[in-house]
């Protein structure tokens, strides 16, 4: 490490990737930031993070120090010169020509569907904004603000508006540091709180009825897998015969198969290796009956590839989840198919997704831990898991209404709820006090 430095630095955490954010002062006495990325994650050993993070000072101090040494030299030598190339920083950019820019660096970094909603978000804000030929640096939180208050006005709905937020106040980040403007103008905005959807889930006999329909479909398979799991439609699809071990008797998540628009518009579906999260990633037991029924699968496609021969599609024969002529079942057509069994058989309504929340709710009602379902679905944080099934985990406040009441007593204290009373004066009992709370409190 340098003794003595024309910067400070520090290392910051940012969407669990770790950054090297160099503080320095600029001609003009202001004082800039940039950030470098480590390419490690959070969570990385501090050794390698410090061999990282210097190797990048290092660096960084070399540049600097070269750089500093040119614009001395300049100067002496070429004053005017230092002036023309000075003033490109301040140069206005035009705000919708950096909705396409960003677009371009955010295409080969995110996942497909990500980028597909960034296209739709900037497209909207493109069709706001480019009727006021705005620059980047003119952009306020006013602005965005009118922009928000536009979507609401159209008859959308409060989660669209957060998906427009969330892709707006992801660009201005970008545009954060590069140095073009000083702050998030997104990050200064209110927004209303959304409408929290209550998860629509079925109990057993339920379960039992919707297995009964799906018997002998080509779904079967993939509603049982929903059930059983919980895992994501696309978790699902993308389940191929190697992540499936017969003998170690487990099954790992590890693909998706998705479907998107691709440049020229046309619907494409493909099976993706990069999942949602780290934690989406997973091992579980392999359930007995949910083998059995892959055991059936694998006997039935091995029996229509020879019954078809040429017939046979022998392009997704490494796919768990296809129909009896050898076609991988896109997620369009679990969406679609799910609900028209539903309805023809005449069942509560649900969505597919909502199998998810019955596996989750299942779980919850037999006492299993908030933690492990977490794991068990493979959601990124608890945060998320206790957002959506915490309301339902009704047996935790049980043992902590009956672990409050061993520790204070129900009676020692001469203490009676009204129900009490009522009870003891029909038994001819005397209260223990003429002060008591009401059940309702």
């Amino acid at each position: 490490m340098m003794a003595s430095l024309p910067f400070n630095y520090k290392v910051y955490e940012k969407k669990n990737k770790l950054y090297v954010v160099i503080n320095y002062k600029s001609e003009d006495g202001k004082y800039k930031k940039k950030w470098i990325a480590t390419g490690l994650n959070v969570g990385t050993k501090k050794k390698e993070v410090t061999a990282v993070t210097e190797l990048i000072v290092a660096e960084y101090y070399n540049s600097f120090v070269l750089e500093n040494q040119c614009d001395v030299r300049m100067k002496t030598e070429q004053p005017v010169t230092v002036e023309s190339e000075a003033e490109p920083v301040n140069e206005q950019i035009d705000f919708i020509g950096f909705m396409d820019k960003w677009l371009d660096f955010k295409k080969q970094r995110v996942a497909k569907l990500t980028y597909q909603c960034y296209c739709s978000g900037i497209k909207d804000a493109k069709a706001f904004f480019g009727k006021r030929n705005a620059k980047l640096q003119d952009i306020r939180p006013i602005d965005i603000q009118d922009y928000y208050n536009s979507i609401i006005s159209r008859g959308a709905k409060v989660s669209t508006m957060k998906n427009r937020h969330l892709c707006l106040h992801n660009m201005f980040e970008y545009a954060v540091k590069l140095d073009l403007i000083p702050f998030n103008p997104t990050s200064r905005v209110d927004l209303p709180k959304s409408e929290r959807r209550e998860a629509t889930f079925y109990n057993k006999s339920e379960l039992e009825t919707l297995f009964k329909a799906f018997k002998d479909d080509r779904m079967e398979l993939v509603v049982h897998i929903a059930a059983y799991y919980g895992l994501r439609r696309s978790e699902i699809l993308g389940l191929q015969w190697d992540s499936v071990d017969f003998e170690q008797k487990t099954i790992t998540i590890r693909r998706k198969v998705i479907t998107y628009m691709d440049e020229m518009g046309k619907c494409k579906t493909i099976c993706e290796d990069k999942l949602k999260t780290n934690s989406t990633r997973r091992t579980l037991p392999l359930i007995p009956h949910i083998e059995k029924l892959l055991i059936k699968q694998k006997d039935k496609r091995d029996y229509y590839r020879k019954l078809l021969r040429d017939g046979y599609c022998k392009d997704y024969l490494d796919f768990v989840c296809t129909d009896d002529f050898g076609i991988l079942i896109t997620p369009e057509y679990v969406t679609s198919h799910f609900g028209y069994v539903v309805k023809k058989n005449e069942l509560k309504h649900l969505r597919f997704h909502d199998l998810r929340h019955t596996c989750a709710s299942l779980l919850i009602a037999n006492h299993i831990p908030l933690k492990s379902i977490q794991d068990w679905l493979g959601h990124a944080n608890f945060q998320t898991t206790a957002n959506i099934y915490s309301h339902l985990d009704f047996s935790s406040r049980i043992e902590s209404a009956d672990m409050i009441t061993s520790i204070l007593g129900d009676s020692e204290t001469g203490i009676e709820t009204s129900t009490e009373i009522s009870r003891n004066v029909k038994r001819g009992r005397k209260p223990k006090s003429t002060v008591y709370f009401s059940d309702e409190q």
